[in-house]
């Protein structure tokens, strides 16, 4: 028998979904390292882990508790995935990206990414928030490549607004009448796991970029692909290699990721409460 292709596998994980949750929300988040403590604002959550999930693959990395939820946040429904999956845990980017392909066909229509990233901008502080305006595929690989299935996407799918304009002007008002600071920021992506040196920081500056990461840009590259509306957020958790000389920890990003966690909840919980 051969394989299922990835719509098929996507459409048995989304229907594995919708039998143990029922009708889908319209909202999904994606939790990055040390942020799944949003999941804790959530009421009424139905638990599944990804290990019950038809052709999902496993979290492995900590601070990625591998779970997938439905419940309330801000009197809305959502789904929200405490952890994500890297391309430098071995997995090729068409398994980094499936959950956003299940998501889609299991009915979301917004997706939310948020993800612990390097400060590269000058100004920028660790616990400082950043709406993502536009990003850098350093990785060395498009998640579209390969034979295009037409039910997933078009062949050639435009990025000139990968990040929603309008679910970012919703996030900054929202900030605002919070009294939270956001910033905005292009976010390059690069393979890892090493963290950068000062050199390459010095590239990404020159390149544009405001902050750095190991993931989000595949899942938002697919997820324009598949017709979701996007937007992401990036919470600075240490400065970039070279900014202040101090080396960096996987432990200090998850500390911090805990530490402003809580504020990034507040403000997807009011977006989440205002737009769905």
């Amino acid at each position: 028998m051969n394989d299922p292709g990835l719509h098929e596998r996507a459409v048995e994980a989304a229907t594995f979904l919708r039998a143990a949750i029922g009708d889908p929300p319209k909202v999904a988040v994606v939790l990055g390292s040390g942020l799944g403590v949003l999941a804790d604002r959530m009421t009424d959550a139905t638990v599944i882990p990804y290990a019950q999930i038809p052709h999902f693959p496993r979290a492995t990395v900590p601070g990625h508790l591998g779970n997938f939820l439905v419940g309330s946040l801000g009197g809305a429904r959502i789904a929200a995935l405490q952890g994500r999956f890297h391309y430098y845990e071995g997995h090729d980017l068409e398994a980094v990206t499936f959950p956003v392909r299940v998501l889609k066909v299991f009915g979301a229509r917004t997706l939310v990414l948020t993800a612990a990233t390097g400060g590269i901008h000058p100004d920028f502080r660790p616990g400082d928030l950043v709406c993502l305006s536009d990003h850098l595929n350093l990785i060395g690989e498009n998640p579209l490549r390969g034979p295009n299935d037409d039910r997933l996407g078009v062949r050639f799918p435009d990025m000139t607004r990968v990040y929603s304009p309008e679910l970012r002007e919703v996030a900054k008002h929202e900030a605002n009448r919070l009294g939270l600071g956001l910033r905005e920021g292009v976010y390059a992506c690069l393979p890892g796991p090493s963290y950068e040196t000062p050199a390459e920081i010095r590239m990404l500056r020159a390149l544009g970029a405001d902050v750095v990461g190991m993931s989000t840009v595949p899942e938002a590259i697919v997820a324009r692909h598949s017709g979701l509306d996007v937007l992401a957020f990036a919470l600075v958790t240490n400065a970039a290699a070279g900014i202040t000389g101090a080396t960096i920890t996987h432990e200090e990003v998850i500390e911090a990721g805990r530490g402003a966690g809580q504020r990034l909840g507040t403000l997807i919980e009011a977006i989440v409460a205002m737009s769905f």
